[in-house]
């Protein structure tokens, strides 16, 4: 069988959680002999663009709209003939929406990657219904494959569990917090609702309220942007919290370089790449357990998960490490550790070409 050129359809290349791994996926696919080539429907903000470039992997970006189906399903299959496209592999519903009404017309098998834990209502009733039509549905991790099999009623033969990650042992590390040194805690993400980042501001609330003022200096820094953040800012003036907003950040291994502990009080994740980036970085991290990473933070050891949208919990977390930072040092080595070993390069290829070689089989 000629080697498979695999057309890697996105949504866009908007910077973020969604496009970050692209380039390893690709590399993985294409070291097992596989042509690979990103066909994104919009552009968005072009921030996963360059990453993409860089890999080689010669992105093609629709000029167009988030609403304008017909036209990118059209604008899709003529890209797809022309390039010669053998296999679609989809990600996030509206690329894999339009991928699998297209992919079984034009004789091509689907594979399907799952990174959300939230679906739209009406793209989950979509997806449902058209779920048969792909060949192979891939969860990003154990939470989002399991509810890939409940919500799209997906049979365990045509669903496997890809994890996302692959911890770079080469990654900066935090700077050890010393005594008699301002305790540098912060975020990555956009800033939208479903990140929880009041939550975090009314967790700080909830601390001053309580008469309780931190040990050591504190600083408080989130990165990223969206239509969120003079909301966000509002609040924390409101409430008196120190907490400062840095924007959209470019060098996000520097940014978390600077930190001693890491935030991530999310109402909803799928793996969270930001939070395990962080534990490899050395930093423990204090988030909500959702998605993967209360199978992935070890409690009290290399961090601590508290409930969602729950801002007494988090402001409880929040007081064990602001009364006890000389314990932040001793659990960032251990989360490195454990990050380096659960997930290596090695486990994430082998995982990566176990599927490759699966859907290159001849059907039938």
């Amino acid at each position: 069988m000629s080697a498979p050129r695999i057309a890697y359809v996105i949504n866009s290349v908007e910077g973020g959680g969604a496009t970050q791994p692209v380039p390893a996926i690709a590399r993985v696919l294409r070291d097992g002999g596989a042509s690979v080539r990103v066909f994104a429907l919009t552009p968005r903000d072009r921030r996963g663009l360059p990453a993409m470039v860089k890999a080689g992997l010669d992105p093609l970006v629709r000029d167009g709209g988030l609403s304008d189906h017909i036209a990118a399903a059209l604008w899709l299959r003529r890209e797809l003939k022309s390039w010669g496209a053998t296999h679609i592999w989809s990600s996030l519903s509206r690329a894999t929406i339009l991928s699998l009404i297209l992919g079984p017309a034009m004789g091509l098998p689907v594979i399907c990657w799952q990174h959300a834990a939230f679906l739209k209502p009406w793209n989950q009733r979509l997806m449902r219904a058209l779920s048969s039509r792909a060949d192979l549905w891939v969860g990003d991790s154990r939470s989002v494959t399991q509810l890939t099999a409940e919500r799209l009623s997906v049979p365990a033969d045509r669903l496997r569990c890809w994890p996302i990650f692959a911890a770079d042992p080469t990654m900066v590390q935090g700077s050890p917090w010393q005594p008699g040194e301002s305790l540098r805690v912060g975020s990555l993400g956009r800033l939208h609702p479903v990140k929880g980042y009041d939550v975090l501001i009314a967790a700080f609330a909830r601390l001053s309220a309580q008469g309780f003022r931190s040990p050591v200096p504190l600083e408080v820094v989130i990165g990223g942007d969206g239509r969120e953040r003079a909301r966000l800012e509002a609040m924390a003036a409101a409430a008196g919290d120190n907490i400062r907003f840095a924007g959209f950040v470019h060098q996000p291994h520097a940014f978390l370089a600077t930190l001693h502990a890491y935030l991530q009080p999310s109402l909803s994740e799928g793996f969270c790449i930001a939070a395990h980036e962080a534990l490899t970085a050395g930093l423990p991290v204090i988030a909500s357990a959702v998605g993967e990473l209360p199978y992935t933070i070890r409690q009290g050891l290399t961090g601590f998960t508290v409930s969602p949208g729950d801002p007494d919990e988090l402001a409880l977390a929040l007081k064990t490490i602001l009364v006890h930072p000389d314990r932040l040092n001793s659990m960032g080595r251990a989360a490195r550790a454990d990050m380096l070993d659960r997930f290596s390069w090695d486990h994430f290829a082998a995982t990566g070409r176990a599927i490759l070689d699966e859907i290159a089989l001849p059907s039938g």
